[in-house]
């Protein structure tokens, strides 16, 4: 299992001439407007749904699927990847096993926790989901890429200016450099926890006896926090 720790101190050590980038869907922002966005995704080859609805197809990661571009404000936060072929109970459970081993093996993503996500071969998922009602889901974070809009530098010393004067920041003592590791530790986990990816296995609405993966790929920075109540 990836360290978060490990994750943390690489931030640290990278440049601070850079801040950290939102999550990414096939390399781009899920960010901005939907109009953008579709057309962002028609250039990488998705095309128009039968579906209607602005929903998008085409093929993702050797799966053939259905996209819907989800907005707040008028702002992308969410495009939801959605299986077009439901499958029964034995290869759902190896699609999503499989789709855990590959995130694990990403070293693009880190578990937003440390249990185990993958279903053992034995397990009755019809029962859970319709008995128990078990949900089976795989919860990610992307890690944010490095971009240069706005010097992390700058972020930081914003925070720590909260607490120390611009002539002590000048010439750091042993608890100001301590701070200031510890502001950019919880900046990276901040930004971390805003770029999540998960996926979670459902019953297909086409079939209703076989199960579908419905895959998110969120900017929570962009999802809704209760300002227009």
């Amino acid at each position: 299992m990836k360290s978060i720790l490990t994750t943390l101190l690489l931030c640290i050590s990278m440049s601070v001439s850079a801040q950290l980038g939102v999550t990414k869907f096939l390399g781009i922002p899920v960010d901005g407007y939907k109009n953008e966005m579709i057309k962002k995704l028609k250039a990488k080859g998705f095309t128009d749904s039968v579906l209607g609805n602005d929903m998008l197809e085409g093929e993702f990661n050797g799966e053939k699927v259905y996209l819907s571009v989800v907005t707040n404000n008028n702002k992308v936060y969410r495009i939801a990847v959605i299986d077009q072929n439901p499958r029964g109970e034995t290869d759902i459970k190896i699609r999503f096993n499989d789709l855990c081993d590959q995130f694990q093996n990403n070293a693009k993503y880190t578990p937003m926790s440390y249990t185990d996500y993958k279903i053992n071969k034995n397990e009755d998922i019809g029962y859970e989901i319709i008995v128990n009602d078990k949900r089976y889901e795989a919860d990610f974070m992307q890690r944010p890429e490095i971009t240069d809009s706005i010097t992390l530098k700058e972020v930081i010393k914003e925070r720590l200016l909260q607490n120390y004067t611009e002539e002590q920041l000048s010439n750091p003592s042993e608890d100001i450099k301590k701070a200031e590791i510890t502001a950019y530790s919880e900046y990276y986990v901040d930004k971390l926890s805003k770029n999540a990816v998960w996926f979670m296995i459902s019953k297909s609405l086409i079939t209703p006896t076989k199960y579908t993966i419905l895959m998110y790929y969120d900017n929570l920075n962009n999802q809704a926090n209760g300002e227009d109540l």
